[in-house]
């Protein structure tokens, strides 16, 4: 991965934007959150603390905003009182955005701890506040008394970072609604860190902050929300997707689609007389990967027995195990002999379109005849660390038309994965997958038949799709004008 372009000097207002590192070491991965580097200098809690720690009032008053949705009028006795001194803003003001339900169920007592270390205020319980709302009144709340004159709330909203305590999707979430600021043309995001609760954390992974949570938590959060403040931030694309059905299908759709308007499809690409007169249509903006066929179904069955009998999910450990078990249940690695050979192929559901780089037209590539699932993949860690696509010569990517792949170069890799074994080797590292196409865009269409569902997910959120034989089914994928910033572990 070529070396990190700064754009400004490292301080708490102008970020150093560079690329990420990744690594597929977890032992370095682990680094991120202080594990593997135990001999690193410590960190005083106090100065920590003033490090991060907003003055009251404004604690307070982003808490009484968010509560009551509005962020327009600030209670009196929330303000600073008039000829106060005015309050200094903290080097790097943080919040922390904690999912009870991510990973081994850590949420609780990590709350507990970062509270100490920071203040009750400036930590999240996903249950209780979410990404939007704090969006919408809490940062809003900074800038409604910035408008006022107050230099230290001014401050704090342009030198605001968020650490998000979850997996993959709970990052997805939070970004998600950062991009809100974007489309409401504001300046100063604020850059996304990680402490990865999750079970496969590439997020995590591929901008350094480890990929998983350290045996010696607590003393590895004072050396991650240290390494926090003083991280360069990089760039990371996203990209919407569009699933547009046939109305009347029922759906149970992961949280991160929502409903949309029916024509939200590109019009430029004709479907060929597939489209149902009536449609619904959902969207969303993914980080990592979307993907359909088996290692989708794998996930939602997965999925849901994990949410069936929640006992089962003791952390990362075992939720890999549980979920390798699983695999071997569905049919990947044996397809049942009663089963028509020519349904293992998605190729027997599915076609793709694509646009490449810098070109406006839609063209059509070929499925492989033994692919039976298909990834759309934007960073370079997959499945707990793995580099499907790998790293791939100047000679073959000249061949193949490619280049060589970042996760802020506006473009999408995508790959298939066989058989259960094929995939297998391919996680082991011992080969790369089924290399498809690169693409600035992608539209899959799905045709029912034998097959009645399609399993689809994206980030790790799996949910089944039901198919028609008269009409199709399409997801449309294209890269979000703007990138999100996430903050650099190492």
């Amino acid at each position: 991965m070529e070396t990190p372009k700064s754009v400004g000097e490292a301080s708490t207002t102008n970020f150093v934007v560079s690329r990420p590192s990744a690594t597929t070491d977890d032992a370095v991965a682990m680094k991120g959150c202080g594990l593997a580097n135990l001999a690193w200098v410590g960190v005083d809690r106090e100065e920590l603390r003033r490090r991060l720690a907003m003055p009251e009032y404004l604690r307070l008053a982003m808490r009484d905003c968010i509560k009551r949705k509005d962020s327009t009028s600030i209670p009196d006795h929330l303000l600073l009182p008039g000829g106060a001194a005015a309050d200094i803003a903290p080097e790097s003001p943080m919040v922390v955005f904690i999912n009870p339900k991510s990973g081994g169920r850590h949420g609780p007592v990590l709350k507990e701890r970062l509270q100490q270390l920071m203040s009750e205020e400036q930590v999240f319980d996903l249950t209780e506040v979410k990404p939007h709302e704090f969006v919408r009144y809490g940062l809003a709340c900074l800038e409604t008394l910035a408008a006022t004159g107050d230099e230290c709330a001014r401050e704090c909203r342009e030198r605001m970072r968020i650490m998000v305590a979850g997996g993959d999707g709970t990052v997805g979430w939070v970004l998600g609604c950062l991009g809100e600021l974007h489309k409401d043309g504001k300046s100063n995001i604020p850059p996304v860190g990680v402490i990865p609760l999750g079970t496969g954390n590439d997020l995590s992974r591929s901008f350094s902050w480890g990929g998983s949570f350290p045996l010696a938590w607590r003393s590895a959060m004072k050396k991650t929300l240290h390494k926090a403040t003083m991280g360069s931030v990089a760039r990371l694309d996203s990209w919407k997707i569009v699933v547009s059905m046939p109305s009347g299908e029922v759906v149970d759709p992961p949280y991160s689609l929502k409903p949309c308007e029916e024509t939200a499809l590109d019009q430029s690409l004709d479907a060929q007389g597939d489209v149902p007169p009536k449609a619904k249509s959902y969207e969303g903006v993914f980080y990592n990967y979307f993907s359909i066929g088996m290692d989708a179904k794998v996930a939602y069955g997965f999925h849901h027995l994990r949410n069936e009998k929640p006992y089962l999910a003791q952390g990362p450990i075992t939720n890999k195990i549980i979920y390798s078990s699983y695999s071997c249940t569905q049919g990947w690695f044996c397809t049942p002999c009663v089963s028509n050979p020519g349904l293992r192929g998605l190729r027997n559901i599915m076609r793709i379109h694509i646009k490449k780089a810098n070109c406006s037209e839609w063209e059509e590539i070929l499925i492989p005849k033994s692919v039976r699932s298909i990834v759309a993949l934007n960073l370079d860690s997959y499945g707990s660390g793995r580099h499907p696509w790998g790293n791939l010569k100047p000679n073959y990517l000249e061949k193949r038309g490619f280049v060589e792949a970042h996760c802020d170069d506006g473009l999408i890799e995508i790959f298939g994965l066989k058989q259960g074994w094929h995939a297998s080797f391919v996680m082991a590292q011992l080969i790369t997958a089924k290399h498809i196409a690169q693409a600035a865009a992608v539209r899959f269409e799905l045709r029912g038949g034998d097959w009645k569902d399609a399993f689809l997910q994206m980030d790790g959120e799996p949910w089944k799709q039901a198919m028609k034989t008269d009409y199709s089914t399409f997801v449309e994928i294209k890269k979000v004008p703007f990138q999100s910033l996430m903050i650099n572990g190492e």
